[in-house]
C-alpha cells in the first residue's frame, strides 16, 4: 500500500520510526524491537537509513522483516548526500527487488570527515535531485520528503526553505514529514505558510517522545527544535527519576497528538526511538481516540 493513500483517507492515523542497528552484534535485539512496534498494527512503519554504509545494508532487512511478518505498510528512507549516482541506483535496485514501493528521499547529513570538503564535484547537492530520480525510475514509488518548521539549520531564512520544498514537492514528492516538533503553534504557523506559497501536499508533524532527561540537548543539537520552557521544566522536575521521566516525556507527547488531532491533523509520525514500550504507552492512551485496540504487544 503506498502511505499516499493512506494520509488521503482523511482517518487519524498514527505511525512510528525506526532504525537498523549500527552494528551486527545489535541486529537481532532491534529486530525484536522493531517486530514489537510493528505488533501494535500503527498507519505504517518507516526504516531510516545510514548514508555511505554501515546501517544501510540493514534497512531493507528490517523493513522487509517486519512487512513479512505483520503486514504493516512500509516507509523506506533512503538519503543521497556523498554517494554516487552507481551506490544509488543500486539500492533503489535493491529496494525494487525487495518489492518496497514507499521511499523517504533525504538528503541526509554531511559526514563529520567531509565538512568544509569542495563539493562540486558530488553527484547529489539536494534530496530534490534524489526525488526526481526516484520518480524517473519507472518504479512508481510514492515519495515523501522532510521539512523543517523552524527552517533547516543550513538555509538562510524560511522563505528560502519554502522555496526549496517547493522544489521536492515540484520534483515528485508526494507528501513531507517534518523534524521533530516540541511546539505545536510552531507547525500551525509553518503549515499556515506552506499553504499560502502554494504547497498542498500532506504534512505530517514529527513527534518525538523524550522520555531520558539526556535526550533534549541531543535532539535540539540534531534538529535546532525549539524547546519550550514548559517541557524543560518537566525534564528538571523528573529528569533524574527514569520511570517519572519516561512516563511525563510519553504524556508531553501524548498531549501534543491530541492537539493536533483536535485542530484537524489527522496523520502523526512519532519518532519511537526503538522504544516498544514508549510506542505503546502512546497508542494505549490515544486508543479511544483512534477507536482500535492496540493490545497487540
Amino acid at each position: 500500500m503506498k502511505i499516499i493513500d493512506i494520509l488521503n483517507r482523511k482517518e487519524m492515523t498514527l505511525s512510528f520510526e525506526v532504525f537498523p542497528p549500527k552494528k551486527e552484534t545489535a541486529y537481532e535485539s532491534v529486530r525484536e524491537a522493531t517486530e514489537r512496534i510493528a505488533a501494535l498494527r500503527p498507519a505504517f512503519m518507516s526504516v531510516t537509513y545510514g548514508a555511505g554504509g554501515g546501517t544501510s545494508r540493514y534497512t531493507i532487512d528490517i523493513a522487509k522483516n517486519i512487512e513479512d511478518k505483520y503486514q504493516v505498510p512500509l516507509l523506506v528512507h533512503l538519503t543521497c548526500i556523498s554517494s554516487s549516482k552507481e551506490a544509488v541506483r543500486a539500492q533503489i535496485a535493491a529496494m525494487r527487488a525487495a518489492g518496497i514501493r514507499n521511499v523517504m528521499a533525504l538528503r541526509g547529513d554531511i559526514p563529520d570527515e567531509m565538512q568544509g570538503s569542495d563539493r562540486s564535484g558530488w553527484d547529489y547537492h539536494y534530496a530534490s535531485e534524489l526525488i526526481r530520480e526516484l520518480k524517473e525510475s519507472g518504479d512508481d514509488f510514492c515519495i515523501g520528503g522532510a521539512c523543517y518548521p523552524e527552517v533547516h539549520p543550513e538555509s538562510p531564512s524560511q522563505r528560502e526553505d519554502i522555496r526549496r520544498l517547493k522544489e521536492k514537492v515540484e520534483a515528485g514528492a508526494d507528501f513531507l514529514t517534518t523534524q521533530m516538533v516540541f511546539d505545536n503553534n510552531l507547525f500551525f504557523n509553518f503549515l499556515y505558510k506552506l499553504r499560502e506559497a502554494g504547497v498542498t501536499v500532506p504534512v505530517v508533524p514529527g513527534i518525538m517522545p523524550i522520555t531520558n532527561g539526556n535526550q533534549v540537548e541531543r535532539a535540539i543539537r540534531l534538529s535546532g527544535s525549539f524547546m519550550p520552557q514548559r517541557f524543560r521544566s518537566i525534564v528538571d522536575r523528573f529528569g533524574h527519576d527514569p520511570e517519572a521521566m519516561r512516563q511525563a516525556g510519553i504524556a508531553y507527547a501524548v498531549d501534543q497528538i491530541i492537539d493536533l488531532y483536535a485542530n484537524g491533523i489527522t496523520n502523526i509520525h512519532v519518532y519511537s526511538m526503538n522504544k516498544p514500550e514508549v510506542a505503546a504507552g502512546i497508542l494505549d492512551r490515544l486508543s479511544g481516540i483512534l477507536g482500535k485496540d492496540f493490545s497487540g504487544m
